[in-house]
């Protein structure tokens, strides 16, 4: 059974603290302001927020189902073909996005000095 986006909307509204939204023009997610999701319709996958070395491992034991393009090349994120991912990788999946956009600081949120 392919996963569809409405799968992963409730599995994203299911995490603490999100918001649903747009990002270039498609369904997203946030937490505290952060995108750790968006749909990309054009190619039928999703954008999700990920560690680079997982990113590699990801990649390295199924290239069919993630991927990236010459986009994202440097960025923190992966490629997940909606068409592919089984639907029981798809909590973890989420899960893991969302806790590293939750470590990030919110957008127009400047981190605060330490004090010696």
């Amino acid at each position: 059974m392919a996963v569809t986006f409405e799968n992963v909307r409730k599995l994203a509204l299911s995490l603490g603290n999100v918001e649903e939204g747009t990002s270039y023009g498609t369904p997203a997610f946030k937490t505290a302001g952060v995108l750790f999701v968006r749909l990309r319709d054009d190619i039928d996958a999703l954008v999700v927020r990920v560690n680079l070395d997982q990113r590699e491992e990801m990649m390295a034991a199924d290239p069919e189902t993630y991927f990236i393009t010459d986009h994202y090349l440097d960025c923190p994120w992966i490629l997940v073909r909606l068409s592919r991912v089984r639907p029981d990788a798809l909590p973890d999946l989420l899960r893991m996005a969302w806790q590293l956009a939750a470590k990030r600081p919110s957008p127009g949120k400047k981190p605060r000095a330490s004090r010696r």
